[in-house]
């Protein structure tokens, strides 16, 4: 029998979200159907949706921004959320959305979102124009993360300006979208992200930092034991990158529907470090249904560890709770 799901990378648009967004995520809404209701709506459209794939609990989150939101779209997106969670707060909760181009500006957000609005965490894109957060100006985000206990969801987004001419190449536009999107460079880039973290020092700073990368680690397992072996050469860190994957960093299986990447992260990642997702609306939850059904038939995991991922996992990390399946 299918446990209780806990789905956290679930995505909407706020109406100041929606009035910044540029054409590569108004180019998704012609292809495909009903994108843009599912992402507006926080309600019965989403609830609708989930009983499809029998998710009883939805982390929501805002989608990729380009260039990162300004402060005020922020905190007039985090109201709106807020709003809508407080409607169902059983089967709801919520992501901070945050100005990342701003460090100070992005904390302060992210405590407020905390403290004031009952956020688990944030979701913040990959890089803003090309600028990662390894430098010492975003020490002020990385300790505010780290005080307030919750985690920082890094998802991917758009490449910038400089990064397009590695995608583009000999071959069609839409491949050269595709590559630098979902078919490749967003799951690179934020599995680079998390190594340029690690190589600055970012986890001996803040060694209780919880991160969570989705699409079943951003391509990182399938690597770890060589980046690890080799990251000795990076500097001088207190504590070595296996470490950081054992403490700091989890993983979710978003939009990945198949087992096969599961193998190899259970045979180096520990399973309390394995989070259900299915990125919504850009998938479908009866996919990820599907492929939890696949998972508890497959013997790749006991009921119990099965339960960790579906659900009991995230509430341990969020201090949320998936309410029964009736």
């Amino acid at each position: 029998m299918v446990p209780p799901l806990i789905t956290l990378e679930e995505h909407f648009f706020s109406t100041a979200a929606m009035d910044t967004l540029d054409d590569k995520m108004v180019e998704q809404f012609k292809h495909i159907p009903g994108l843009k209701d599912k992402l507006t709506d926080a309600d019965e459209l989403r609830l609708e949706e989930m009983e499809k794939g029998k998710v009883s609990f939805q982390v929501i989150s805002h989608a990729c921004i380009a260039g990162a939101p300004s402060p005020s779209v922020c905190r007039e997106g985090n109201d709106e959320l807020a709003g809508h969670i407080q409607k169902h707060p059983d089967r709801f909760a919520g992501f901070a959305v945050l100005p990342m181009s701003d460090a100070e500006k992005s904390a302060k957000e992210l405590e407020r979102s905390i403290k004031q609005l009952g956020f688990v965490g944030a979701m913040v894109d990959n890089h803003v124009h090309g600028k990662y957060y390894d430098g010492s100006e975003y020490d002020v985000f990385w300790k505010m993360a780290q005080d307030l206990d919750v985690p920082i969801y890094l998802h991917p987004t758009w490449p910038s300006d400089n990064m397009n001419p590695q995608y583009t190449g000999n071959f069609s536009d839409g491949a050269s979208r595709s590559m630098g999107a979902s078919g490749w460079g967003w799951h690179t880039e934020t599995g680079l992200h998390i190594l340029r973290l690690f190589a600055a020092g970012v986890f001996d700073k803040f060694p209780n930092l919880k991160m969570i990368i989705g699409h079943m680690g951003e391509m990182l397992p399938f690597q770890l034991q060589r980046i690890c072996n080799l990251s000795v050469r990076w500097g001088d860190h207190k504590r070595k990158l296996r470490q950081v994957w054992d403490e700091n960093i989890w993983i979710t299986t978003s939009g990945v529907w198949s087992l096969d990447p599961l193998r190899c992260i259970l045979g180096n990642t520990k399973v309390d470090r394995i989070l259900f997702s299915v990125d919504y609306p850009f998938e479908k939850n009866e996919n990820g249904l599907k492929w939890i059904e696949e998972l508890e038939h497959s013997g790749l995991v006991t009921e119990e560890q099965l339960e960790m991922i579906a659900y009991k996992n995230s509430e341990k990390l969020l201090n949320v709770k998936a309410p029964p399946r009736t």
